[in-house]
């Protein structure tokens, strides 16, 4: 699989010509308009077998080998040169494929309002082939222990259909707001623990959920150990069920970060009790906070790096952001929020308004900026094949157990190409 960056001058025919694949083809896949014009800096993913490298500066077959995977002498092989000559600045080198890393991969899907709009349920048929778990979000807890359920409508039957482990996620939302004093009777009455988890068991069967996923959010800092006991709790009795039991964890870079996210979150606990973890690795960048990336892949790596040093890496999922924002500028706290949109909106949005996509390759992001017909300046940070490929490698390097999306519903399709082209997804 080959990700092109469109230059100036380049034209669908053009690139088709280049890779040898149809231009319908590359249309197609990655879902754009054959008649509309490309933008200076979006990435195609071109769907061929291994990938092409065009040599630059520096560059040996030695140290080639080592970036892809493979050794000197099969390149050397391969694209028929001799094994020890220098190479020329601009020559096309072949790159043979990599093996597939095996993964697990997660989409949340969240369906608000009175009804699931179709084009979600479509989201999640889609997505379905290339997922180990689908995850609607969220059945809510009441203070009695009992459950507000989310709108399910064909959900347990898209999951069925692709073998795709229907994950229950449960969590302290009161109002659309995560609820300290909701967490605070859950995980200090035991009369109530008893009843929800009677409640989530016997949904779960009535259902066909095979995971229950805890994600109780700005805990006090005082339940830390609350939060403990009672997952060891909730697991004896889940997988006397035969239940998986996963959570999602607030992004952390050290066990002493505290402060109402963080500090009940106790990832050596967690790991030791429960059979994997979402860590949530994005919204550095947020719709209330000042333009940057959502999830950089520096701060990416220091929060994977911590977990992995307090608990197996194959009990850890990277999250992953499927949206990027549009900011107002100047920023201002407290002022306009900025407005999400997908990858293809911001692309559709960057060919609108007549300006080439850049990349922050520290932050392994892309990014541009325009003016609206207000004369307002607006900066844009959001995923591309390149950020994504980037944390695909990451997750690789680390030898974590996979990635977890939120959320569905915001069309990407290069990320499911390239989650075809890395890994081998697992079904549970």
């Amino acid at each position: 699989m080959q990700i092109h960056v469109v230059q100036p001058g380049n034209t669908l025919y053009g690139i088709s010509q280049a890779y040898g694949v149809p231009v319908n083809t590359i249309a197609q896949v990655n879902q754009i308009n054959m008649q509309s014009s490309l933008v200076v800096g979006q990435t195609l993913v071109i769907p061929i077998t291994g990938m092409y490298y065009w040599v630059r500066a520096g560059d040996t077959l030695f140290e080639l080998g080592r970036r892809f995977g493979t050794s000197a002498r099969t390149l050397a092989r391969i694209n028929r040169i001799p094994l020890n000559r220098p190479l020329p600045v601009g020559l096309r080198l072949y790159i043979p494929p990599r093996a597939k890393y095996r993964a697990e991969i997660n989409a949340y899907v969240e369906p608000r309002g009175t009804e699931v709009a179709p084009g979600l349920e479509q989201a999640a048929r889609d997505a379905a082939p290339y997922l180990t778990y689908l995850a609607p979000f969220s059945y809510q807890i009441n203070r009695d222990g009992t459950l507000r359920p989310p709108l399910l409508n064909q959900f347990p039957s898209i999951a069925a259909s692709q073998n795709v482990t229907l994950m229950m996620v449960v969590t302290n939302l009161e109002n659309d707001q995560f609820s300290s004093e909701l967490g605070a009777i859950i995980l200090n009455n035991e009369e109530i623990q008893n009843r929800l988890l009677n409640n989530i068991i016997t949904t779960a069967k009535q259902r066909g959920f095979r995971d229950i996923h805890f994600d109780l959010e700005f805990l006090r800092e005082e339940d830390r150990e609350a939060y403990n006991r009672f997952l060891r709790k909730a697991a004896a009795r889940i997988r006397a069920e035969g239940f998986l039991i996963s959570t999602a964890l607030a992004p952390k870079t050290s066990g002493e970060q505290t402060g109402a996210w963080y500090t009940a979150h106790d990832y050596a606990a967690h790991g030791q009790i429960v059979d994997f973890v979402v860590i949530m690795t994005y919204e550095w960048g947020y719709s209330g906070g000042p333009p940057m990336p959502v999830s950089p892949i520096g701060p990416v790596r220091q929060v994977l790096e911590y977990a992995i040093s307090v608990m197996p890496a194959n009990k850890v999922m990277m999250g992953q952001n499927l949206y990027g924002y549009d900011w107002t500028l100047p920023y201002v706290a407290g002022g306009p929020y900025a407005r999400a949109l997908s990858p293809q909106a911001a692309i559709d949005l960057a060919r609108r308004q007549n300006v080439a996509i850049m990349y922050d390759y520290r932050a392994q992001a892309p990014h541009f900026d325009y003016w609206d017909a207000e004369g307002k300046q607006h900066k844009v940070w959001f995923e591309d094949a390149r950020s994504i490929q980037a944390k695909f490698n990451l997750v690789k390097e680390l030898g974590l157990r996979g990635v977890s999306y939120w959320k569905l519903g915001l069309p990407f399709p290069q990320n499911w190409l390239l989650i075809t082209e890395n890994f081998e997804v697992v079904k549970r």
